[in-house]
């Protein structure tokens, strides 16, 4: 059995690879091993990701793709979300959520009979709710994120966010000798800081070339 698990995190400053022993561990309790790990940086509301249309395009018929829960597969409304279905059913993939026990059967070798259909029958709507779930949870939260904003910006409380000019000096001096991630490793701090610490620099030596 073949076991793709897909990792997802929204932003650069979120490790993407937190869930990667939870699903190892997953795996193994099963009586079966993570084959590959597809691992990335990027919004659930987008279905273009790089590391979820390489697992569909590498996926063979009976493969499994593991997720620790339905909303790292997706965030997507309802029209994306079944373009992302049909991919998968394509393929010949079975979904398989680390917080969905109803879909640990799909693990097992494959069994005939009404009961083994139920299953499947099931695990396939609390899949569907659960990707209609993630999207409203998604929804809200950017709602509510532009309320806050609104309310702020009206109230006069809304600042703009102070970089660390400290930090930001030590990510230049070594990103001289090192890459984005083994700076970020050295200063314990997130490739997107890193990322944005070079962007500070940028526009820092623009606005004194302007002025010279």
């Amino acid at each position: 059995m073949i076991i793709r698990a897909y990792l997802r995190a929204s932003t650069r400053d979120q490790d993407a690879n937190r869930a990667r022993e939870q699903l190892k561990h997953f795996a193994v309790d099963h009586g079966a091993r993570v084959t590959t790990y597809y691992v990335e940086n990027a919004s659930g509301a987008s279905i273009e990701r790089v590391e979820l249309q390489r697992l569909l395009s590498e996926a063979g018929d009976g493969d499994i793709l593991l997720v620790e829960s339905i909303d790292r597969l997706s965030r997507l409304p309802q029209p994306m979300w079944e373009a992302l279905k049909r991919q998968i059913g394509q393929v010949g993939l079975q979904v398989v959520a680390v917080d969905l026990p109803v879909t640990h059967s799909l693990l097992k070798p494959p069994a005939e009979g009404i009961e083994t259909w139920l299953q499947k029958a099931m695990a396939q709507m609390l899949i569907e709710f659960m990707a209609a779930f993630a999207r409203k949870d998604y929804e809200d939260r950017r709602e509510r994120q532009a309320q806050g904003i609104a309310a702020a910006k009206k109230a006069g409380r809304l600042q703009p966010r102070q970089p660390n000019l400290k930090l930001y000096a030590r990510i230049i001096e070594a990103r001289k000798e090192h890459s984005i991630r083994k700076t970020a490793e050295l200063l314990s701090c997130s490739k997107g800081t890193v990322e944005r610490a070079q962007a500070w620099e940028r526009e820092k030596q623009q606005q004194q070339g302007a002025t010279v």
